[in-house]
């Protein structure tokens, strides 16, 4: 009888303490599940707004606007070109098809880098880079968000309302 009052009276003090110690600790978020998507299943839609029209894009993972891991596709027509900007996270490239140009540094004419399909591109933030392409280029963008677009020239930003074009 002892021993029963004594485990009771453990189990009243050790439960609400446990409990109390399980709510201050942080919630864990949801296992991510697996993405899985075949080329042919791909649905491309126009870029943002911050990306100079004619250029289409897929979200394949995430959601580049929010915090978090991202991958995108860019698909862009051949002689298509991004002014001189940067970007406030890393971001890694990928060229799946055609030749993207990148233009190292603050103008499309400086330090120009030949990417052909196959080739990898890791971009540390806030480096200035313009480019363009060589036929139609796929490029596979993948980084932490959000995403975000700074134009070195805030007349090159295509979006009339931008909310990230800034120097």
């Amino acid at each position: 009888m002892m021993r029963t009052a004594w485990t009771a009276c453990a189990l009243l003090t050790l439960v609400p303490a446990a409990l109390a110690d399980t709510a201050k600790k942080p919630k864990v978020a949801a296992k991510p599940e697996a993405v899985m998507i075949n080329a042919k299943d791909i649905k491309w839609g126009d870029a943002p707004p911050d990306i100079p029209k004619g250029a289409q894009m897929t979200v394949l993972y995430g959601d580049p606007t929010k915090k978090g891991q991202y991958a995108v596709r860019l698909k862009a027509p051949d002689g298509y070109k991004i002014p001189p900007h940067w970007h406030t996270q890393d971001e890694q490239l990928t060229i799946l098809q055609g030749t993207l140009v990148l233009h190292m540094g603050d103008t499309m004419t400086s330090d120009a880098h030949d990417l052909d399909a196959g080739a990898f591109h890791f971009l540390p933030g806030k480096m200035h880079h313009g480019a363009e392409t060589k036929g139609e280029t796929v490029v596979q963008i993948q980084g932490a968000g959000p995403f975000d677009i700074h134009y070195l020239n805030a007349a090159d930003n295509p979006n009339p309302n931008p909310k990230t074009a800034r120097k």
